[in-house]
């Protein structure tokens, strides 16, 4: 603090110094001879004037010192800051109010007596040094120190102390410190916010660098080609599938106009940007060298400061179509299977209708030209009956070959051997104007198959080929090598991968449109003239090849002929050698026409005639049957209800030697009948007759006991033949 300025006090003009503000004693005058009492007098007076002058200063002193301790102790009671006066004994002396809010903020925590005990065990030390420092050097602080106020409340401030000299009355001064605690807590809060802050910011700047090293690997792996343009259409992204798709390296897209690549999209974006993604569909792409592609586009638009970013995904739909095309035909050959299938099924439904009525006409046509006298006309129209009769029976077999599903009784057989058995009977029957050509590979391995219905399906190709030449001139080529269908052509067929032989029928016809092509396997469908075809030929091949467990492939356009391949699959050593299964050995029609008839039933006792029961829904066959059995010496009793039949043969089960029945009758099967007969009776024969047989029928007459299955419509003499051996082979005698 600055000396007041107290010349206004000196009227000599004196400034008296810091020694001379205490009075001074009276000086005396000596006194010189002759002065006088006056003398004296005046100078007693102006002594006495210092004196007073003097009291005066040093009551201004003492005011301007009383003043300046009050300052003192105002600034010292209101500084926001703790402060406290400590001796070298740890005690407080003294400390302003925020430092008994600070230390002591409630009555129950300990009082501000001593400041060593509020500071931490772990910062004592530093404390301890910092007041010796400021012992010697007058001033020291110390950072960050914890002072413990309660067990839930902690500071965390600066220290900073100052050494003074408290003078005293008598003795030498008292050392002091003048101790003060900035409080740093809300400083260290917000520092640890911004490091929070700062540790937040690079987690997320890592999270960024990561997401961005993660959409670059999507970008780079991903299926489709990506292209990212910036707002001027220039190529800023091109990932590898782009650059595979388009045959053109990132360097040299990056910096082109989408144009290049896409010509229709860069129009198409100008009317997509009104939303932020988009599906622009299928557009032609080029690649690098000019070759167009079909690819799928969509975009998706990003607007940013800096201006807008374009992502163009490019999706190749080449292979897309060409499985939509594969797919496509396997679906039409699936809708086609169904339909051959209800066609079949169709046939055999009708057939069976259809073989009764045939039936009943030739056994009765049979029994009419018993009747009549040799050369007489009605003979002549009974037999022409009796061979349209036939006709109808070979095409109703015919249905039923395309029909059947049951596998045919294949074995090993040699395709050559077949082929040129049909080359005689062809080569009799060909137009002078077409030439046929064998062109068979040598050393051709057996294929297993049923021998009659190769030369069948061979027959009926080569027949379709000379009606689709017609009587211009042309040839027909049959060739027949060993193949192994390639994976295209084994999944549109739907065969095995194993060995074929091929064989090949190709003309030189005026060949088929795609619309004649899609319907050449239907049956009754033809392009032939009214009374030249039925329809059933290739349709009998279809069935064929099916039941061979192979496949018949056609090539065929306008102008340029037909081709039909047919793939038999070759006979292994374990096929070659293999019989017919027993399910196919129980027909014995075939071995049965051979059996000669006698004259009258044989074996029993005289004049004892064999029993046989028949049912059939039909009238028209119980009648027929019973008429050509009973001509036969058999005696016959005919039912169209099986429940009756079942009924009479528990009534008399030995009164019956054999039992035929009909499988498909009106809410009964056949297949019933045999089961309950041979419940009553064991040991009678029994045959089963069906106009449609099916594997599953035959394995269920088998299983259930019958003897025999008979396929209608059949000769007479075929019918009575079987019936004369099952009855022979059950007869005691």
């Amino acid at each position: 603090m600055s000396e007041p300025d107290l010349s206004f006090l000196d009227p000599a003009g004196r400034q008296p110094a810091a020694a001379e503000h205490m009075p001074r004693p009276p000086v005396p005058h000596s006194r010189t001879p002759g002065a006088s009492a006056e003398g004296l007098v005046a100078e007693l007076r102006a002594y006495q004037a210092e004196l007073e002058n003097q009291n005066k200063v040093l009551r201004y002193s003492q005011a301007v010192a009383e003043s300046a301790y009050e300052r003192f102790e105002t600034l010292f009671a209101s500084v926001p800051l703790a402060l406290m006066v400590v001796d070298d004994h740890d005690m407080v002396v003294q400390a302003n109010s925020m430092a008994h809010r600070s230390f002591q903020p409630t009555e129950r925590d300990r009082p501000l007596t001593a400041l060593m005990p509020f500071v931490c065990p772990q910062d004592a030390a530093r404390v301890r040094e910092a007041f010796a420092q400021a012992h010697d050097l007058g001033h020291s602080e110390v950072k960050e120190v914890v002072f413990t106020i309660s067990n839930a409340t902690r500071i965390t401030g600066d220290l900073h102390i100052a050494h003074i000299d408290a003078p005293q009355t008598s003795g030498p001064p008292l050392s002091q410190f003048l101790c003060a605690v900035i409080d740093q807590g809300p400083l260290l809060a917000e520092r640890q916010a911004l490091q929070h802050s700062a540790e937040t910011l690079q987690q997320r700047n890592e999270q960024i660098r990561a997401s961005e090293k993660r959409l670059e690997a999507v970008i780079n792996s991903a299926l489709d080609a990506i292209i990212c343009v910036d707002q001027h259409q220039r190529i800023t992204v091109f990932n590898p599938t782009a650059a595979a798709l388009f045959q053109c390296s990132a360097s040299d897209a990056l910096g082109s106009t989408l144009d290049r690549f896409l010509p229709d999209a860069a129009q198409a974006l100008a009317f997509a940007q009104l939303t932020t993604q988009a599906l622009l569909g299928e557009m032609t792409a080029l690649t690098a060298s000019g070759k167009e592609l079909a690819v799928e586009v969509s975009v998706s638009f990003e607007r940013h400061a800096d201006g807008e970013t374009t992502t163009v995904f490019a999706r190749d739909l080449t292979g897309r179509k060409k499985a939509e095309a594969h797919r496509n035909e396997l679906e039409a050959q699936l809708r086609e299977s169904h339909k051959m299938q209800a066609v079949g099924t169709m046939a055999g439904g009708i057939a069976h209708d259809f073989n009764n009525i045939l039936g009943a006409i030739l056994g009765n046509v049979e029994l009419a030209k018993a009747d009549c006298a040799a050369g007489s006309p009605v003979l002549e129209s009974l037999l022409e009956i009796d061979k349209a009769g036939r006709r109808a029976r070979d095409l109703v077999r015919q249905i039923l070959t395309f029909s059947r599903n049951e596998p045919p009784q294949r074995s090993a057989v040699s395709l050559a051997e077949v082929v040129h058995d049909t080359e005689r009977l062809l080569r009799v029957t060909l137009p002078p104007a077409i030439e046929l050509h064998m062109q068979l590979q040598a050393g051709l391995p057996p294929v297993l198959a049923d021998a009659t219905q190769v030369e069948q399906a061979l027959l009926n190709l080569c027949t379709n080929a000379v009606h689709a030449i017609g009587t211009e001139r042309g040839s027909i080529h049959v060739e027949a090598a060993t193949v192994q269908p390639d994976q295209r052509l084994t999944e549109r067929l739907g065969l095995a991968p194993i060995d074929y032989v091929a064989l090949t029928v190709r003309d030189t016809g005026p060949g088929m449109d795609a619309a004649t092509l899609e319907r050449i396997f239907e049956p009754f469908f033809t392009t032939k003239p009214v009374g030249q075809g039925t329809g059933l030929g290739l349709a009998v091949v279809h069935g064929v090849m099916r039941t061979h467990e192979g496949g018949v492939d056609v090539q065929s356009a306008p102008g340029q002929g037909s081709r039909f391949t047919l793939y038999f699959p070759v006979a292994t050593g374990a096929t070659a050698g293999a019989q017919p299964s027993p399910a196919v050995q129980a027909v014995p029609l075939a071995a049965a026409t051979s059996a000669p008839e006698p004259a009258e039933p044989p074996g029993g006792a005289p004049g004892k005639k064999h029993h046989v029961m028949y049912v059939d829904d039909d009238q028209a066959l119980v009648f027929l049957v019973q008429r050509l059995l009973r001509r036969r010496g058999y005696e016959v009793s005919g039912y169209t209800d099986p429940h009756e039949a079942t009924a009479a043969l528990r009534a008399a089960p030995q009164a019956y030697d054999l039992l035929v029945t009909d499988y498909n009758m009106p809410g009964f099967c056949g297949v019933d009948l045999v089961r309950e007969a041979r419940l009553i009776r064991p040991d009678l024969p029994v045959a089963l007759a069906s106009g449609y047989v099916t594997a599953e029928i035959e394995q269920a007459a088998l299983a259930e006991g019958a003897q025999a299955l008979i396929h209608k419509p059949n000769d007479v003499e075929e019918l009575c033949a079987t019936v004369q051996r099952l009855i022979v082979g059950h007869d005691p005698a």
